[in-house]
């Protein structure tokens, strides 16, 4: 396995910290802002990794600690060789009132990364953009479907289901904007 270096990467970090949660046993999905970075190839910079997980702290901080970080507060972690800090909100991985079942896995040279699809990744910033009125989120958003393959149709239905197909519509007149 991999270790943590003061040059190690969002997506190196990332793919270390899923990898370990996964050999023990631990289901963990990176949401948020580092799967913008990731997604946009750091058009958009990041430097706290949301891991969504349903499991307690008490069996993640053990996984954590042998890779080097240390529990911070609340459910933050940080290790001494990066400016990158580690969370887990409260799982299970969902947006707006959609409970996500399946998502997405990126192999890299350091592991694999259990990870919010493209598609999610916009659902996710959407929900930030549609809940909290966040014009970052919207950008993000934009930069993912973008920079990915991302599924409109799910979106916009999504979208309407929350209650804001005005906001859906707004997000798809910036996303045809150059």
């Amino acid at each position: 396995m991999s270790e943590i270096r003061k040059q190690s990467d969002v997506s190196e970090i990332a793919a270390i910290v899923s990898a370990a949660l996964e050999k023990a046993g631990i289901t963990a999905v990176l949401s948020g802002g580092a799967a913008v970075s990731i997604y946009t190839k750091n058009a958009y910079v990041s430097l706290d990794l949301d891991f969504v997980s349903s499991e307690s702290l008490d069996r993640i901080e053990p996984v954590l600690a042998e890779l080097g970080f240390k529990r911070g507060q609340d459910r933050f972690f940080t290790h001494e060789d990066t400016v990158y800090v580690v969370e887990f909100p409260s799982g299970p991985v969902s947006f707006g009132g959609d409970v996500v079942r399946e998502w997405g896995r990126i192999e890299t040279a350091a592991g694999a990364i259990q990870i919010v699809t493209p598609t999610q990744c916009v659902m996710d910033r959407l929900a930030a953009f549609y809940h909290w009125s966040d014009p970052q989120a919207l950008d993000q958003a934009i930069a993912v479907a973008r920079a990915q393959e991302v599924d409109l149709q799910a979106i916009d239905t999504w979208s309407e289901r929350e209650g804001f197909a005005e906001g859906f519509g707004r997000f798809r007149r910036v996303l045809r904007t150059p």
